[in-house]
């Protein structure tokens, strides 16, 4: 078997999203399938991933991908499979699980098996090399859209700030010609209020003038 059934597109693309690129993502499922989702029965050490959360999951993805890749008769995928369930830290494992290979393959050699074992390194280090690159394409995205984001809205604020800046001077500027208001139209008010008194007083006299007469006018013809 081939590369073509690994993939770890859920692991980077969502499903949704994926959905709506059906017709782009034919092209890449035509060469890729997805992994079986189940755990494998070796667990990879969580301090080498600093406890990462999605080790595990990403380990399942590749064992499975392994396990697809198993050829037919005993090479190093059976030898790796038997060492594996017996102990990989046991030598007495290397040998029984050899010892059985031998009866299936009576010309099984330890050259061989060290060739195929070159085989599935291969095919897991293309497909890490691809995904590695899908991984870091899709982080590279995504910091540059946070990267636009921030300069846009880092500009927006710019801009609101100029604005507030600049409502703040004239609401100042207002403020201040608010208080010179009565100063600056006081003679004035004063000139008017002073011409309506006159006023009031001017027809009280000039009324009262008249009156004198009218009354002067009834009395005495």
């Amino acid at each position: 078997m081939s590369t073509n059934s690994f993939n770890w597109k859920s692991l980077f693309i969502n499903e949704e999203d994926s959905a709506k690129q059906e017709v782009k993502s034919n092209d890449v499922s035509s060469t890729i399938n997805k992994f079986p989702d189940t755990t494998g029965t070796f667990q990879p050490n969580a301090d080498a991933g600093n406890n990462n959360p999605f080790l595990n999951e990403v380990f399942a993805v590749y064992e499975k991908g392994f396990e697809s890749l198993n050829q037919s008769g005993f090479d190093f995928f059976e030898m790796y499979k038997s060492v594996i369930s017996v102990g990989a830290t046991n030598p007495q494992s290397y040998q029984m699980a050899f010892t059985m290979g031998k009866t299936i393959n009576p010309e099984l050699t330890k050259a061989f098996l060290l060739e195929k074992s070159n085989y599935y390194i291969s095919e897991i280090q293309n497909v890490y090399s691809k995904y590695d690159a899908t991984g870091k394409a899709k982080r590279k995205d995504l910091g540059d859209s946070i990267l636009k984001q921030k300069e846009t809205l880092t500009k927006n604020i710019s801009d609101l700030e100029s604005k507030i800046a600049q409502l703040q001077a004239e609401l100042s500027k207002s403020k201040a010609e608010l208080e010179k208001v009565d100063a600056n139209n006081s003679a004035q008010f004063n000139e008017f209020q002073l011409k309506i008194e006159a006023n009031d007083l001017a027809k009280k006299k000039m009324l009262d003038s008249i009156n004198v007469i009218v009354t002067g006018i009834n009395q005495y013809l």
